[in-house]
């Protein structure tokens, strides 16, 4: 063999990674605990890899006494059953702000005054668009698996008009108006001894927690609360809620933000940190909506870092899935790691 064809030697690549962590194999057995589980998320890749950055994520940032903690709750979260989840964190000092939906507000409302939300399922033969026709004719409405009889939403309207809006005269803030829904869905739940907890608000409320609900037009409550401004001397100011956010956000030591889902409360949450001398030191978001769409439901925390939301030391970590899965496996996790 000539000299100019003989075989090159042998050498290893320059490589900045790849010479360490390789991937593991989950291994999972009966009996074991939350965060035992997502420790061998650690060890898989993709979505598994994700959760369990989110865990590490989420258990620093509550697990710092000197973290102020937003929290943004987007979605059908309360009527799927997440709204313990949520009041529990707000009772164990875990939130220090939340940002919701007026829809999340009314469905913990109805289920502190007695109402309840139902697994629903279609029986016999026809369209699904037939059986939604026939749970109209019913007076049922549906949340995909998920069911509420009409009559609640009546209660409702009568507990706003009866117990909470005689209390927010004149012009007053969003806050205010949540506020007052906690204090009244409480005393209902005491008094009524009402088999389901007080929720949400309610906990909120004992425990001097502010919700902001920057959309609160856009639900049941924004609506009852417009048709009972047409009659009495009674309005909201969509702008009262920015300088006691803001000021939350600007006396913050360290900031740390979860959000569960996207759209207005995901938002409300990192805007904050725009108007702030600093931003968040922790960030986690469960979502289900893509980043390559262009949406801000989706958009990665990292994109948030570029508008100076998020530190630039900042950890952070998203996870791609049904937040009905996700946030009790993040919540539950991270409690134990701090010990709770």
């Amino acid at each position: 063999m000539s000299e100019d064809h003989e075989p090159a030697e042998d050498h290893e690549p320059e490589r900045e990674e790849f010479s360490h962590d390789p991937v593991a194999h989950a291994a999972v057995r009966a009996g074991m605990t939350v965060d035992e589980l997502v420790g061998e998320y650690g060890d898989a890749g993709i979505g598994a890899t994700d959760m369990h950055e989110a865990v590490d994520v989420y258990a620093e940032m509550i697990g710092d006494d000197d973290v102020t903690n937003f929290f943004g709750l987007a979605g059908a979260m309360v009527p799927a059953g997440m709204r313990r989840i949520v009041a529990d964190l707000i009772r164990d000092g875990h939130i220090d702000a939340l940002v919701t939906t007026g829809a999340n507000l009314t469905h913990d409302a109805i289920e502190a005054i007695g109402g309840k939300h139902h697994h629903g399922q279609v029986h016999g033969e026809g369209t699904e668009r037939e059986h939604d026709e026939q749970l109209r004719d019913e007076g049922v409405d549906r949340i995909y698996n998920v069911y509420l009889p009409q009559e609640h939403f009546a209660l409702f309207e009568d507990h706003l008009r009866s117990r909470v809006f005689p209390e927010c005269e004149g012009v007053v803030s969003i806050q205010r108006l949540t506020e007052e829904l906690g204090r009244a869905n409480a005393a209902v739940n005491e008094a009524e001894d009402v088999d389901e907890r007080p929720g949400i608000a309610a906990t909120a409320y004992e425990h001097d927690v502010p919700i902001y609900c920057p959309a609160v037009q856009d639900s049941v409550l924004g609506l009852q609360a417009w048709m009972y401004s047409q009659t009495n001397e009674f309005s909201l100011d969509a702008l009262a809620d920015m300088t006691p956010l803001t000021d939350k956000a600007f006396d913050a030591e360290k900031a740390g933000a979860m959000v569960v889902g996207g759209g207005v409360p995901k938002n409300f949450v990192l805007q904050t940190m725009l108007v702030a001398p600093g931003a968040y030191d922790y960030a986690v978001q469960l979502t289900m909506d893509q980043p390559n769409t262009g949406g801000l439901s989706g958009a990665t925390l990292d994109e948030a870092r570029s508008w100076g939301k998020i530190e630039r030391a900042g950890r952070n970590a998203s996870v791609y899935a049904d937040a009905t899965i996700t946030l009790p496996l993040v919540v539950a996790a991270a409690r134990e790691r701090v010990g709770e």
